[in-house]
């Protein structure tokens, strides 16, 4: 296996510290608001990079920390006249509903926060003053940019160029690009007591932490001082986990302090990165009043992780008709009931082709996780066995239960097929208006192929889609299947 590491700017073979132990840590939620379709991206996709490594034989000790401790909560709860920790639960509730639903939380080992890793944040930040790293100013504790000679190696920018993003304002600090480790306590803002021996004096300081440290103290708790994988989205390179590389790595010595980091491309919408700060962002909970949880997730697997994508409401109808549309062609083949005793030439190709395709897809998955083309090729050969089952008699039952079983697997790996619509077979009559209208249309006669639609609808409850796989049908809209 294959993975593309940001760190080394390469592809590298994946061998995990520990055999097939993998500790993959996430950064996760900031609960201030709802979370966002750009949320959704980086969530999915290490959802199945977690999904695969577990396929291919790999304990995934999957971390995720929720920071329960930020500026941006603060803000938003004095503005609504509530605390910080009222405001961080209830939408830390309200995330947590939204990874349920669109089938990444179960795969989590661990959700952690931040203020239940105080004494560890104490502990590597008294590491960090005692190894000249850190310095005091003012009630709060800076990191020391200068003493850490491989800062940028990151994020690959020059030092200089770092001034011209986000950095803490603080007069006094020794570099403007110097970043906090603990803040002073603020009137009216959560705060802890902590001791700390600076410069050869024990001195009591109340506040909290800053926002690096929260996630190394986190993962040395639960990981120790190196692991395997890191992930997270492109735009919190620098400063985020440059901050955490200094951090860990000054404090602890292990290098590199993660083996491997992976960096999801962010989402865009008009070509302006979709945020909360920006305001043009899109709710989980919007998209899924819409749309099936699933099609969000193969929106998010159709392109390469590390690219950019421009997101389009017309993306997500073409993901919901391919959606529909795989479910269609799983339910021909579960619901399949031509069984013969024994397997023809024919047949025998097609297990052959079932097979090619396993070992096409893991391939690609294998390929620093080639998810779009993989999901090219598992809707290939969904296509094929329905053409095939459309086309023969019959097919033997070790084949049907073979292919379902194959199909259902790799589906999985996405999060998609997940759902019991493809044991519901095509109601009796219908496959025959189905195929009227096709007549009907072809033939450009669209006032007569719109009233059998509508027809269909009235008599079976069920609606038809015109996707560019062909015409799908489906009894549920995404919206009377979530509880978004």
């Amino acid at each position: 296996m294959k993975v593309y590491n940001t760190l080394t700017r390469s592809e590298e073979e994946f061998v995990p510290l520990n055999d097939k132990t993998v500790n993959m840590f996430v950064c996760g939620q900031t609960p201030y608001d709802d979370a966002h379709l750009g949320h959704a991206r980086n969530y999915i996709i290490f959802d199945v990079v977690a999904r695969w490594l577990r396929h291919e034989g790999y304990k995934v000790n999957y971390v995720q920390n929720i920071t329960d401790i930020d500026d941006k909560i603060i803000n938003r709860a004095k503005e609504q006249g509530i605390t910080a920790e009222q405001l961080e639960r209830r939408y830390e509730k309200r995330f947590l509903e939204d990874m349920e639903v669109i089938g990444v939380k179960k795969d989590i080992t661990k959700y952690a926060r931040s203020h239940d890793y105080i004494e560890a944040i104490r502990q590597q930040i008294q590491l960090l003053l005692d190894k000249g790293y850190a310095y005091y100013l003012d009630g709060d504790i800076y990191y020391d940019v200068d003493k850490f000679k491989d800062y940028t190696k990151l994020s690959g920018m020059k030092l200089e160029e770092l001034k011209n993003h986000r950095v803490e304002p603080k007069e006094g600090k020794k570099n403007v690009y110097d970043f906090a480790l603990w803040k002073a306590a603020k009137p009216g803002e959560p705060k802890w007591d902590i001791k700390l021996n600076i410069n050869g004096k024990e001195m009591e300081l109340q506040g909290r932490p800053g926002w690096h440290i929260e996630d190394t103290a986190i993962t040395y708790t639960l990981f120790g001082p190196q692991y395997d994988l890191h992930g997270g989205a492109s735009e919190l390179i620098f400063p985020h986990h440059t901050n955490e590389i200094a951090q860990a790595e000054a404090a602890f010595g292990k290098k590199p302090f993660v083996r491997y980091w992976l960096h999801v491309g962010v989402l865009n919408i008009n070509n302006v990165k979709m945020s909360k700060s920006l305001k043009n962002f899109i709710t989980i909970r919007d998209a899924l009043a819409k749309y099936d949880p699933e099609a969000l997730r193969l929106l998010m697997v159709s392109a390469n992780y590390r690219k950019e994508i421009n997101y389009t409401e017309k993306m997500m109808e073409d993901s919901q008709g391919k959606l529909n549309y795989m479910y269609n062609s799983f339910s021909i083949l579960y619901n399949y009931h031509k069984i013969i005793s024994s397997k023809g030439s024919d047949e025998s190709n097609l297990i052959n082709e079932f097979k090619k395709f396993e070992k096409e897809f893991t391939e690609l998955m294998n390929d620093d996780f080639n998810t779009s083309v993989a999901l090219m090729k598992l809707i290939a050969i969904l296509t094929t066995v329905r053409a095939y089952l459309e086309s023969h008699d019959g097919i033997t039952q070790s084949s049907k239960d073979s292919l379902i079983k194959g199909i259902l697997e790799y589906a999985n790996i996405f999060g998609i097929l997940e759902n019991t619509y493809y044991k519901e077979s095509i109601p009796e009559g219908l496959e025959d208006l189905m195929k009227e209208r096709d007549r009907l249309r072809k033939s450009k006669n669209y006032a007569e192929a719109d009233k059998i639609r509508e027809d269909i609808k009235q008599r079976y409850g069920v609606l038809l889609e015109d996707t560019e796989y062909g015409t799908v049908w489906y009894k549920k809209r995404a919206q009377e299947s979530t509880s978004a």
